[in-house]
């Protein structure tokens, strides 16, 4: 997931507007200190939508062109903002963001990734937490 992720900089992330229906915003992902890491431009919508709803879902950037060598990646789980001034230090000291900015850990609760196996073979591959991973393959021919 992680090598996916680092392919481009930049990906779809969706939060939850007040209303229940979908936001789809553009987002970078950060990996730092063994968690997937969220940060976002003070009071943006989707930082105000994680707030209230910590539901989320990010789907990594395709890439150019439509074959998507890599395969595609999502994954959803839940946001919890950091607070911690010693964290925020840390991850300022390391990452250098454009400052003020809301950051954001992860709890994944889903890691989907699907792929193309020997060009006619679509093959799905699902993660959750306390689960085995789950493959299913599909063909065109049923």
């Amino acid at each position: 997931m992680r090598k996916r992720f680092q392919l481009y900089r930049h990906h779809v992330l969706a939060t939850l507007r007040k209303d229940g229906s979908p936001r789809v915003t553009g987002l970078e992902v950060d990996f730092r200190y063994d968690e997937l890491l969220l940060g976002m431009m003070p009071n943006s919508r989707k930082a105000l939508d994680l707030r209230r709803d910590p539901r989320f879902a990010v789907q990594a950037n395709p890439g150019a062109g439509a074959e998507m060598a890599d395969g595609d990646v999502r994954i959803s789980g839940r946001a919890a903002e950091v607070t911690d001034p010693a964290t925020l230090a840390r991850f300022i000291e390391d990452a250098s963001p454009p400052v003020p900015f809301h950051l954001f850990r992860t709890e994944l609760t889903e890691v989907v990734h699907t792929g193309l196996e020997g060009g006619d073979t679509l093959v799905v591959r699902v993660w959750r937490p306390g689960h085995p991973l789950r493959t299913v393959r599909r063909t065109n021919d049923g």
